[in-house]
């Protein structure tokens, strides 16, 4: 099975929707754990990376800053 790449700031779809109803989430936060943000009622919750990825579905849309900034530091 092909990884999904994702990373912070893109919107994702996740497998099963947010209580709120929608399955769409952004990724505020990367590391050991996941912190995604629900883009319907702005609940967060963070995630063991595992957990994530096997509940993730797809990228939906990716931070176009995010491309931009890479390697600044």
């Amino acid at each position: 099975m092909e990884r999904k790449q994702y990373q912070l700031g893109d919107i994702v779809q996740m497998k099963k929707p947010h209580p709120c109803g929608t399955n769409e989430m952004e990724v505020i936060r990367l590391g050991m754990d996941i912190r995604i943000k629900c883009v319907g009622c702005k609940h967060s919750v963070l995630v063991p990376r595992a957990k994530f990825e096997s509940k993730l579905k797809k990228v939906l849309r990716s931070n176009p800053d995010a491309a931009s900034h890479e390697g600044e530091d």
